[in-house]
């Protein structure tokens, strides 16, 4: 029998689906955890597990529980390192340059003067994100000098982490729609296109999911970006352009609630039997 730690902060349909496909296998022990109700002393295990999966919907508590767990000897679906890799947009970005997947390219900037050099060197449109952050959620598409002036003030007076860095990334002028594709440990099992006519595609921001094939193209690119952050269960957004298709995000904590009928794929079963799989 072997237990499994499910850390969670809500149960959304996804964690439902996870924990009813962890529920029915026959040699499972499933062990919840919330986020929200526990502290963890650090020389102690925080509980009697074989594998933490992490589905914590705050990006900084599933990271910090998990190397917790990691440091007292537990493995972890996805390994804190795969989750830092992927939760900071500035650190995928550069993985991505160093290995030499095709990327949007990725101006840095610490203040307002110059980000706002950056939008211009950038060239208009271009796109504001915070480095931290998900569901497409605080992005900005800067149409023009007058815009990167506003946008750029309004962060630094918000202040935080989100927003006093700034990441500068290419405008990509999709087809209407971007691709996500979902991977098991270096694996591309299903991806979907996300259309919508919001230059923002997220199924979150009212996105429309339909099938897309796994190419010849769309899987390696897949295979190589995993291999690059650590592998894991992962979604990968993909844009097409007339230049090629590129990386534009990894995701460490996916979604995958319109992806299941859509693809005509298990999603849930095969993120269960990987997990199971990691129990030391």
């Amino acid at each position: 029998m072997k237990r499994i730690g499910f850390l969670y902060t809500r149960l959304r349909v996804e964690e439902k689906l996870l924990l009813d496909e962890l529920k029915s296998r026959p040699d499972v022990e499933v062990v919840t955890i919330s986020d929200d109700d526990n502290f963890f002393e650090l020389n102690k295990l925080p509980a009697q597990v074989d594998v933490l999966f992490e589905r914590s919907v705050s990006y900084s508590r599933g990271l910090y529980i998990s190397r917790i767990f990691s440091a007292n000897g537990v493995p972890v679906v996805n390994d804190p390192l795969v989750a830092e890799r992927c939760g900071d947009k500035y650190v995928t970005s550069q993985l991505l340059v160093n290995a030499n997947i095709a990327t949007p390219r990725v101006l840095m900037a610490f203040s307002e003067e110059s980000a706002l050099a950056a939008c211009d060197t950038m060239g208009y449109p271009c796109v504001l994100k915070p480095v931290v952050g998900s569901w497409g959620r605080l992005l900005a598409k800067v149409e023009n000098r007058a815009s990167a002036e506003a946008i750029i003030e309004h962060k630094a007076v918000l202040g935080g982490v989100n927003h006093s860095i700034f990441y500068i990334q290419e405008f990509i002028d999709k087809p209407g729609r971007d691709i996500r594709a979902f991977v098991v440990g270096e694996e591309p099992i299903a991806a979907i296109y996300r259309t919508s006519e919001n230059w923002i595609t997220n199924t979150a921001r009212g996105g429309v999911a339909t099938n897309c094939p796994l190419t010849d193209e769309i899987k390696d690119l897949c295979r190589r970006t995993a291999k690059t952050v650590g592998g894991g269960l992962l979604a990968i957004d993909l844009f097409e352009s007339a230049n090629g298709m590129s990386v534009n995000e990894v995701n460490h904590t996916m979604e995958f609630r319109n992806s299941i009928t859509t693809t005509g794929v298990n999603i849930p079963a095969k993120m269960v039997d990987y997990a199971i799989s990691k129990a030391s």
